[in-house]
């Protein structure tokens, strides 16, 4: 229980149909200026588990956080590059840690773990096997960041709420009149300040000071940036262009990031042809099913490289020397940036994904 309304109302569908629940609460970061949220959410948490008269317990993964999901993020950030840290907190603690946490402490006994993700995991019943699926409600889809889960955990995964809409979620919160029936959905790192600025000034904390130049094509220079990480492929650039001059007129976004210079190059215009792209390489990739065979099944596949976007579809799919894979889009799409993740579907099933080293 995250203290949100979906994993809330999670909670009280399985808390009424079996008596044997028990709630989990994870702490995942440390008390400091910047995580002010999750003493409140603590909070939020304990009383929705009060209504529903449900023992509730705190779990600590703040070290595996840190080595797991936060260092991680900063190394790329170091780069240059913009990772994803909401999959690898799936992957490695909430799907990882707390899964083995729950493993030991319930051995030789029949349990799951339940959560409030938009998703399902549905069995096949001719093979057994378990998939992750899309959730009926696709506004709120979240498998992508769930594209990188270890499959062996499906099996005693339960995700509820992908079979509900967001608006009947509240409207079982509202009726069961739970205390964050009302409160608004999180995003991004729960501990920190939302927004853009906020965010840059909670990184610079921990990152290398690594100041260049906003650069245009012309090679002229514009201003400053703070770092590479500062910025990412198809972001509205915040530095005041001179509007009475036709040659710089417009709105400008980051096109591409120099990492031999140091220097961000801005192009004018949302739809500027340098923003698009149609061949992404990916490495690292992390099937679902190690048996699924991605270059045979390219009529059928679809991927994203961000959540809640369009899925794309392929043309084609190469495997590289190296163990990469080289995927080629039906068509050019915008802002690929590298350091986030491919995943790959097959319908509604996702198959996996993997990081966005570059794209052409």
């Amino acid at each position: 229980m995250s203290s949100g309304v979906d994993s809330s109302v999670a909670a009280a569908l399985y808390s009424k149909e079996y008596k044997n629940c028990t709630a989990i609460f994870m702490e995942n970061w440390s008390q400091s200026d910047t995580s002010r949220c999750l003493e409140q959410d603590w909070k939020d948490a304990q009383a929705v588990a009060q209504q529903l008269d449900l023992p509730i317990e705190k779990t600590n993964f703040q070290k595996e956080y840190w080595i797991d999901v936060f260092e991680p993020m900063l190394g790329e950030y170091n780069k240059g590059i913009t990772p994803n840290p909401d999959i690898n907190c799936n992957r490695y603690v909430k799907f990882g840690k707390l899964y083995e946490y729950v493993s030991e402490k319930y051995k030789g006994q029949n349990w799951w773990l339940v959560t409030g993700h938009y998703s399902r995991i549905l069995q096949r019943q001719d093979t057994g096997e378990h998939h992750l699926m899309r959730p009926y409600y696709k506004r709120k889809d979240q498998s992508y960041y769930l594209s990188q889960i270890d499959p062996s955990v499906m099996k005693r995964i339960l995700l509820p709420i992908g079979h509900f809409t967001k608006p009947e979620v509240r409207e079982m919160a509202e009726q069961l009149q739970l205390e964050v029936a009302s409160k608004p959905d999180s995003q991004g790192l729960c501990f920190i300040s939302q927004g853009e600025g906020k965010f840059n000034s909670f990184l610079k904390n921990f990152l290398n000071e690594s100041p260049g130049n906003y650069i245009t094509e012309d090679g002229k220079i514009w201003g400053k940036h703070e770092g590479l990480w500062s910025a990412t492929i198809g972001q509205r650039c915040r530095l005041e262009m001179p509007q009475g001059d036709p040659n710089y007129k417009g709105t400008w976004f980051v096109g591409a990031k120099n990492f031999e210079t140091n220097d961000i190059t801005i192009v004018r215009g949302t739809d500027n042809p340098k923003l698009f792209k149609q061949i992404v390489y990916v490495k690292d990739f992390y099937p679902l099913d190690p048996n699924y065979d991605l270059v045979s099944n390219v009529p059928n596949l679809s991927v994203q490289y961000r959540s809640l976007q369009k899925a794309e579809k392929l043309d084609s799919i190469v495997k590289t020397d190296e163990g990469g894979l080289i995927f080629q889009l039906g068509e050019k799409r915008r802002a690929i940036a590298p350091g986030q993740y491919l995943a790959v579907y097959d319908g509604d099933r996702c198959i996996g994904s993997g990081v966005i080293e570059a794209s052409e």
